[in-house]
């Protein structure tokens, strides 16, 4: 490498100052081959064997080697001054003989110049010396072709060690990866705290399961889907089902969920926009996943069309802070580049399904760090955060989600068409993402979101104790226990939380203005 050239010489003048400390044979450790005017190493083996000190004193000749390696690595932080070859201001360098790789004892030696800690190594001839020159010649090497070599051999050296820093760098960030991004949120000191609203949410949950119902109808309930939506024909259909059944006006937002954030979000303002027109009701919003986000960027980017329109804003395992899963794909030096999953995942989005890589690279720390120091979501709206851990227990193994149904051809008693439902092991998928999150960061997560990257600062924090993972908000399993309550009734628990966090809002607002 090309610091080589810097260490060598230290190991060759301190093994030698040791080996005549203790008496030993003065014979040079490296043996170089003169070719032209210059000094090459190719080929040749350093001989450190022969002139190592006694075993006595391993741990001294170590600890010294060590330091004087460290001191080239340091030294090159050090911008080299012009008065460093000046013969007033420089110390007497030391001096090194090197024989030539013949054994004949009458040919000329050439003389090495090994500099300070500050200088590289650089060859000097000498006519037909045997001995080694005094120091003070060393003062008079002055000429242009001399400091050439010797900015060059600098400029070599420092390439060399930010190399080598970038080596470290990427090594750590491969070790470390998220770890220092999950739970920013809570850390920034910017941020709003948030409320604990988990204990009424059970009392609304437990009322529901027992046929109490109070999402009022005087608002518009709009569903937004999360990532790769699109693709999944039941995805919010059960929760839309259960409110329409209940009287209430619900719809599924129809964008393109593998859209940018603030694609998405400019869509979903007029999407709102055309629902109040329509109906002249305010809108009341949970998103899932990404869906969230994407609602929760449309009230920062456009509150001000959308302030007498909102009711409220629920996000569902969303995101919010960033995902260690999308960061982790994306970022140099991770798991995406080794197993070329980066490639892969860009040509799944954007070829095969035709979306765009942004809507995951926005889900990531570093673009939601940015996203939301430049656009807050409005502290009038209120705002619900709903997070899960994800069981990872082996029963969750055999959990199979509903997640389409393909129509036969034959026909049913009743005349209608033969449904078979689609399934697929989500859960299982869910448990193993969050197991790796589990052990590589200490993490709860519900597979895709950490808990703690789910809480958006200034909202009413749901935690339920229950194990659910990010797939079984939107599709149903096949195996739910019906005395803990389905998807659609915890989408209806949290709206009903929202509606009651809306009216306390507005009355602490009447009371201010009188």
């Amino acid at each position: 490498m090309n610091f080589i050239p810097c260490i060598w010489p230290k190991l060759v003048s301190m093994v030698q100052a040791r080996s005549q400390q203790n008496g030993e044979s003065s014979t040079p450790l490296v043996v170089n081959q003169v070719q032209g005017e210059g000094l090459t190493n190719d080929g040749f083996i350093p001989q450190i064997f022969s002139s190592m000190p006694a075993l006595n004193d391993a741990a001294s000749y170590l600890a010294q080697t060590t330091s004087y390696i460290t001191g080239c690595f340091s030294d090159y932080s050090v911008e080299h001054s012009p008065r460093l070859f000046g013969a007033s201001d420089t110390r007497a360098p030391e001096l090194v003989d090197f024989p030539s790789s013949e054994t004949n004892a009458s040919s000329s030696t050439e003389i090495e110049h090994i500099a300070s800690n500050r200088t590289h190594l650089t060859c000097v001839e000498s006519s037909s010396a045997s001995t080694s020159a005094p120091p003070h010649m060393h003062d008079e090497i002055t000429g242009s072709s001399g400091s050439s070599a010797l900015i060059e051999s600098n400029r070599t050296g420092q390439s060399g060690i930010s190399i080598l820093q970038s080596l470290i760098d990427r090594a750590r960030r491969t070790v470390r990866g998220s770890a220092d991004d999950i739970g920013w949120l809570q850390r920034d000191p910017g941020m709003p705290s948030v409320e604990d609203g988990t204990v009424r949410f059970l009392e609304i949950l437990d009322n529901i399961k027992h046929g109490v119902h109070r999402l009022p109808n005087s608002v518009v309930y709009l569903l937004i889907p999360g990532l790769f939506s699109n693709h999944g024909p039941l995805y919010f259909v059960s929760t839309k089902v259960s409110f329409s059944k209940m009287g209430l006006a619900c719809h599924i937002a129809k964008i393109h969920s593998e859209a940018s954030v603030e694609k998405n979000a400019k869509e979903l303002k007029e999407y709102i926009e055309e629902i109040y027109w329509g109906s002249n009701k305010r809108v009341m919003l949970l998103g899932h996943s990404k869906g969230g986000v994407d609602a929760a960027a449309a009230l920062s980017l456009y509150w001000s069309d959308l302030k007498d329109k909102v009711a409220g804003l629920a996000l569902a395992q969303s995101p919010y802070g960033g995902t260690p899963i999308a960061s982790d794909l994306l970022r140099e030096g991770q798991l995406g580049d080794y197993v070329n999953l980066r490639k892969l995942t860009e040509i799944l989005i954007c070829k095969v399904i035709k979306g765009d890589m942004r809507a995951l690279e926005d889900l990531t720390y570093e673009r939601r760090r940015e996203f939301l120091k430049e656009h807050h979501l409005p502290k009038e709206v209120p705002i619900v955060s709903f997070r899960t851990e994800a069981g990872i227990s082996p029963a969750v193994l055999a959990t199979l989600s509903h997640v389409a149904h393909a129509e036969l051809p034959l026909v049913a008693p009743g005349g209608e068409s033969r449904k078979l439902p689609l399934v697929m092991p989500l859960g299982a998928a869910m448990a193993a993402c969050a197991q790796l999150l589990q052990v590589r960061y200490g993490e709860k997560s519900d597979g895709l979101v950490t808990c703690r990257d789910a809480e958006v600062p200034g909202s009413i924090v749901v935690r339920p104790k229950r194990k659910l993972d990010h797939a079984w908000m939107v599709y149903s399993s096949l195996n739910d226990d019906p005395s803990e309550g389905d998807a659609s009734q915890v989408c209806e628990a949290l709206l009903t939380l929202l509606v009651e966090i809306g009216q306390t809002k507005m009355h602490e607002l009447a009371m201010k203005d009188e």
